[in-house]
């Protein structure tokens, strides 16, 4: 049997921190966040309750002009981040795959640096883990990639509206429990 042609089997690591050598960052492709349909129901009531007095209230000032609305149905795709697979040679001489979610510069990683990685598990076990923190030990930087979140993707002036609009309720149920 030829040697040179025996190609090692790249593994998924079940350890939480690998250290060895970047072999090679491959094509990234895109992957959706899950938004959660309850989440994402109150939320959007409690800022409805915000946005119809400020409806009635513009009314009343006969003001114009409201901001553009994104639909329902398009704050419940959820926002997209990239996704890379990495290979990464251990120091067992295993070659290790995991997933690096969200954006780093591009110098900050390069084939052959010395690096450690620290991972979490994915909730799918076909899917290798994606890196938590990565130590350039070659550069001495230290790397945390960050992908976008429900709540990135709902946005500040939504998130304000609905804790306005929860406080608004909290306050007409404690009066009404009150009297």
């Amino acid at each position: 049997m030829d040697t040179e042609l025996y190609s090692r089997r790249v593994v998924h690591p079940t350890e939480r921190v690998v250290t060895g050598r970047l072999v090679r960052l491959m094509e990234g492709y895109a992957r959706e966040v899950r938004v959660g349909q309850p989440a994402l129901v109150a939320v959007l009531t409690a800022a409805g309750v915000v946005g119809l007095l400020l409806k009635v209230v513009r009314a009343l000032l006969s003001s114009g002009g409201g901001g553009a609305r994104r639909s329902f149905k398009e704050l419940k795709k959820g926002p997209e981040f990239l996704v890379t697979p990495v290979r990464v040679r251990d120091a067992a001489g295993r070659l290790v795959e995991v997933e690096l979610h969200g954006h780093l510069p591009q110098s900050a990683l390069h084939p052959g640096d010395h690096v450690q990685l620290t991972l979490r598990a994915q909730r799918d076990e076909d899917l290798p883990p994606r890196i938590e923190r990565i130590v350039n030990l070659t550069t001495g930087q230290l790397l945390t990639p960050r992908t976008a979140t429900l709540w990135s993707h709902l946005g500040p002036a939504l998130l304000l509206q609905a804790m306005l609009g929860a406080v608004l309720l909290f306050g007409v149920a404690a009066c009404s429990a009150l009297t």
